[in-house]
Parts: structure tokens; C-alpha cells; sequence
């Protein structure tokens, strides 16, 4: 009788491939830990309820209203001149607020282009796009609108406020707007004379929602359509809850087939992932959204930018004219 002998080793190869696969999946879970982790996290700031004390007069320096102005996508940087932007001269806020500017001496208003990066990077391109991520660009442009209102009010407790936005500008001006018109934003909610978004990723109409201007669309806005999809870099955060207190003095514009402002419900959707994020990556780019300043909002043929600078003008006539000192 022949007794077999076992090959040494041979237990090992269960085990070692074990070893392979565990070190596989830690390596994945590290390129994906590190992925969110240089896409960044959207850092929204916090409330900063203003004071409630209202004094007399103010400084003699101080404009009578702040005429705040967001761009959308591409068409600002983080080291822009405030006062004279030049970061995109096609932006399409310059249709506005350039317009405005010339109407009223300084004394009367300050124009103040938020300036922020402005990028929507592609988090599944390949090779990388190089851009900075939707959620750094808005966090960014929340902060620094947030911090230059504040600042506003603390040194001028007396001034109001025409707030815009356009695209990703938007966002973020219909974000600070929600936040004021709840009684948690940095200036008081009877200080803001009007807010108007343009083609705004949260668009959702509905009681409590901004007054559309020209045709209401059927669509939502993108960030509603994708409601919880959080990849690297995208956090979609839906709909508004309302503007609150500035329901009253909300507008919005929105083009028809303008996926930022007007996606189906059902298009964008976060089970198909790959395809969601580059329709929407490729939303900002599309003709219907580059065409606003030509988009005729009444039958008298006025356009988007052109209404919405009829309207500030008439807020910033009829603002009040606080007492200097």
C-alpha cells in the first residue's frame, strides 16, 4: 500500500489569494475615501441671524441699497475684482448688472459681483478635467455672498439689498435668500428688496416658491431631479423649502428645455449614475442655457436680462433714503 504524500504549500494558496483580494478592496475603498476627499464636501454657512437694533443713521460712505450680484458657471474666479469683474466678460450678469450701475451714482448703490471660483468639474472624466468640484465652487460663492452681506450690515445697518443670481449663481443666491426669508440669514428679511434667480438647479414651483417670470416650464430644476445623488464632488440637495418672508419679492426665469432649470422628474436619475452626472455636467453647457440675454419673457418682447433690469431699477428708485451721518 502506496501512502501519498501532500505537496507542501498547497494550503496556502486559499489563503493567499484571500490576502490578494482583501489587499484589493482596501486599496479601492482608499482611492475612493480620497476621492470625496479632494472633490470636497458642500459647506454651506451657518445661520447668522442679524441684530435687531435698528439705529437712526449711518455712515456717510454707506450706499443706500447693495446691489449683489452672482454669475453662473465659468463666468467668475475666486480672485475676480468685485467691482470690476473681467474673470468672463460674456457673463451673462454683466447684461445686468453693468446696466444698473450706470443708472445710479455710488452714493445710491454699491454693485458687488460675489467673485468665487464658478467651476462644475466632471468627476468621472478621464483624464481629469482640472477643474474644482460643483461642491467646493458652491460653498465657496455661499460663503463669500454670506460673509460680504454680513459685513454689509454691520457697518450698514441701514441699507438694502437687491439680490440676483444666474445658474450656479442661482443656487446660491436663492440659498441665501431662503435663509434670510427664515429669519437665519445675515441681514433682516425687510432689508432685501427683491431676489431674482435665473435658471436656478432648484427651481421647484409651488406655494412658498419664487413668482415665475414669462412661461413656467413643467421641469424642475436638476438638483431637485437628482435629489440625494452624492458622488464625489456633486451633492444634489433638492428642493427649497420656500423663501419664507421674500415669497413676496422672489422671482425666477426659466428657459423651456433648460435642463438646469427644467429636467423632468424622471430623466435625471440617481440609478444611473454614469448617465446622470454627465447630462447634467453637460447641462451647463448646452445653447438653451447660453441664451438668456435673447429669452423674451412678455409679449412686449423684453428679455430676461432686460426685465430683470427694469425691475431692480425700479426697486433701487423706490428704495428708502436713510439718514446719513
Amino acid at each position: 500500500m502506496t501512502t501519498s504524500r501532500r505537496r507542501p504549500g498547497r494550503r496556502s494558496k486559499p489563503a493567499g489569494c484571500l490576502l490578494l483580494i482583501a489587499a484589493i478592496v482596501i486599496v479601492i475603498i482608499v482611492v475612493l475615501l480620497l476621492w470625496y476627499l479632494l472633490a470636497g464636501r458642500l459647506r454651506v454657512p451657518g445661520p447668522k441671524p442679524p441684530g435687531t437694533k435698528e439705529p437712526t443713521s449711518q455712515s456717510a460712505d454707506c450706499p443706500d441699497v447693495l446691489f449683489l450680484s452672482l454669475p453662473g458657471t465659468w463666468e467668475s474666479s475666486s480672485g475676480d475684482d468685485p467691482y470690476n469683474p473681467s474673470a468672463n466678460p460674456a457673463s451673462l450678469m454683466l447684461n445686468i448688472s453693468n446696466p444698473v450701475r450706470e443708472k445710479f451714482p455710488n452714493d445710491r448703490l454699491e454693485v458687488y459681483t460675489v467673485p468665487y471660483v464658478a467651476q462644475f468639474s466632471n468627476p468621472i472624466a478621464l483624464p481629469p478635467d482640472g477643474q474644482q468640484s460643483y461642491n467646493n465652487s458652491r460653498s465657496e460663492g455661499t460663503k463669500r455672498a454670506t460673509d460680504k452681506l454680513a459685513a454689509t450690515y454691520q457697518a450698514c445697518p441701514l441699507t438694502n439689498y437687491v439680490i440676483v443670481g444666474f445658474s450656479q449663481g442661482a443656487v446660491i443666491a436663492g440659498d441665501v435668500a431662503a435663509q434670510i426669508g427664515a429669519g437665519k440669514g445675515p441681514v433682516p428679511a425687510n432689508k432685501v428688496l427683491g431676489v431674482m434667480v435665473i435658471a436656478d438647479g432648484r427651481r421647484d414651483p409651488g406655494p412658498g416658491q419664487a413668482t415665475e417670470i414669462g412661461q413656467a416650464p413643467a421641469g424642475v430644476g436638476a438638483e431637485v431631479a437628482l435629489r440625494g445623488l452624492n458622488v464625489p464632488g456633486i451633492t444634489m440637495t433638492g428642493p427649497r423649502e420656500g423663501f419664507g418672508d421674500l415669497a413676496d419679492r422672489a422671482f425666477t426665469i426659466c428657459a423651456p428645455g433648460d435642463l438646469i432649470c427644467d429636467s423632468p422628474k424622471q430623466a435625471l436619475n440617481p440609478a444611473n449614475l454614469l448617465g446622470s452626472v454627465g447630462t447634467l455636467v453637460k447641462a451647463a453647457g448646452n445653447p438653451v442655457h447660453s441664451l438668456y440675454n435673447g429669452f423674451v419673457v412678455d409679449d412686449s418682447g423684453t428679455t430676461a436680462t432686460q426685465w430683470t433690469v427694469n425691475w431692480a431699477d425700479g426697486l433701487i428708485e423706490n428704495a428708502p433714503h436713510p439718514a446719513h451721518s
